[in-house]
């Protein structure tokens, strides 16, 4: 990696951390000058404006996310483990965030609903992403016998990342992590009363 790419990509760990704490419109060019230790020219070097480096962080951060998400199913084989490791993955957001701040998509999802289309698509990117997982596991789950024939994927996926991310939101609020264990138990309980089939293993 040259010099410029890795001062490209402490800008935008920086300032995806200020925007994920602050919110970007609570973040100003010179908030941005202080965390990163550079000057305007130095910013407007790597990005040509403002918006451009809310986009790219924003993708950086979700980078992260889906980072340890990979890790955390490569070696979950059945449908439910593949669930509930994606579950535990939502659950350490609360005390391990993937970055200062809690869940990008989450504080990029509340703030930019009217006040900023683009980071608003973006978020939209990444929640389908996460949707289009969680449909594609119980599909498959469905065609190998692990999940019962009937379930609806895409409505599962939406009552998963919706608790899930009700649950971050409650606990970040109070700084009390049972809200989301409470999900979490809540869920395995669904999952396995609901999709589980229970002619495997």
């Amino acid at each position: 990696m040259s010099k410029g790419e890795e001062t490209k990509t402490r800008i935008l760990q920086q300032a995806a951390e200020l925007f994920n704490q602050q919110g970007y419109a609570g973040s100003s060019i010179s908030d941005i000058m202080r965390v990163t230790g550079l000057q305007k020219g130095g910013i407007y070097n790597h990005f040509s404006s403002k918006d451009e480096l809310a986009l790219q962080a924003f993708d950086f951060a979700i980078a992260l996310v889906s980072q340890r998400t990979k890790a955390a199913i490569r070696s979950k084989h059945h449908a439910i483990e593949r669930l509930e490791a994606i579950m535990e993955v939502f659950s350490s957001f609360v005390e391990y965030p993937p970055i200062k701040g809690g869940c990008p998509l989450l504080n990029t999802a509340i703030e930019s609903d009217d006040a900023h289309p683009g980071l608003r698509d973006r978020a939209q990117q990444a929640m389908n992403s996460w949707l289009n997982l969680i449909s594609q596991i119980i599909t498959k789950g469905i065609d190998r016998g692990e999940i019962r024939s009937g379930v609806n994927a895409d409505e599962v996926a939406t009552i998963i990342i919706a608790t899930l991310e009700g649950a971050i939101m409650m606990s970040k609020l109070y700084d009390d992590v049972i809200h989301i264990q409470r999900i979490i138990t809540h869920l395995k309980q669904y999952i396995n009363t609901n999709l589980k089939s229970y002619g495997t293993s």
